[in-house]
């Protein structure tokens, strides 16, 4: 999207699409995610060949990695860059698809859904908020889990950066970040092969007793919340995420 901006077009369909985005995140660390993941095969237990459902994949990292742990996974995610990035590790139990999260997938089929690194809150009404959880949950079998890993918002606003420059790709991305009408904002902006280029990232600086109203709508029970990727457990104001654990009873 250059300085004619779509405004039609929700900013995560043009961000997440373009071939920038991946080159801005292109240091994102894998060896993370790989713990990440590994610390929540030991809290859940996963067994071979139970169903998982990666909501809002992105290029798919922690799909693969789930399927390493012989869980059969599938990947949704609303950009079709991601998807086809993603389609290379395809195998019979790791398969990805293009979806709209806020939409209904399949109904009662996954032991869980997991919506990892602050996929959520990109929207711009609690309703839709609403409508993403309540399709993870209908995804869910009775009994199963949903885990949502989402910025602390208290940490993040009182720690934000308001302004620096980040080289990637040989490109220099001039990045703002602030607060404005509840959302965590940051404008990115950079010059590639002589033309000028403005995106925006947009989350919803969702607190936790928010989260507590969508699941209870949804009817999802709360089991855990976690501040970090090592699980340990989530403090207000102190904690670097809020990871959320809940169950379908029904």
């Amino acid at each position: 999207m250059n300085s004619t901006n779509n405004d039609k077009k929700e900013w995560f369909n043009e961000w997440f699409d373009s071939p920038y985005y991946h080159i801005l995140y292109e240091n994102r660390d894998n060896n993370e995610a790989k713990i990440f993941i590994n610390n929540l095969a030991d809290y859940f237990g996963f067994k071979k060949g139970e169903k998982v459902l990666d909501l809002a994949c992105g290029n798919g990292r922690h799909s693969v990695n789930l399927n390493k742990l012989g869980l059969d996974v599938i990947g949704l995610d609303l950009s079709g860059h991601n998807i086809a990035f993603a389609k290379q590790f395809e195998n019979r139990s790791l398969h990805f698809f293009e979806h709209d999260m806020r939409e209904p997938y399949d109904v009662c089929c996954f032991e869980y859904v997991l919506n990892l690194f602050t996929s959520f809150g990109y929207f711009d009404t609690s309703e839709e908020n609403e409508k993403a959880v309540i399709a993870a949950e209908m995804a869910l079998k009775p009994g199963g889990q949903f885990l949502i890993d989402f910025l602390n918002p208290y940490k993040v606003i009182h720690h934000l950066i308001p302004e620096e420059i980040k080289t990637a790709g040989g490109i220099g991305f001039h990045l703002r970040r602030y607060v404005k009408d509840g959302y965590i904002i940051k404008d990115i902006r950079f010059e590639d092969k002589g033309r000028q280029y403005h995106f925006r990232e947009k989350v919803k600086a969702i607190r936790r007793v928010e989260f507590l109203e969508y699941f209870k709508m949804a009817h999802l029970d709360l089991i855990d919340i976690f501040g970090n990727y090592e699980l340990d457990s989530y403090v207000k104001n102190v904690s670097e995420r809020m990871i959320f654990v809940l169950n379908k009873n029904s």
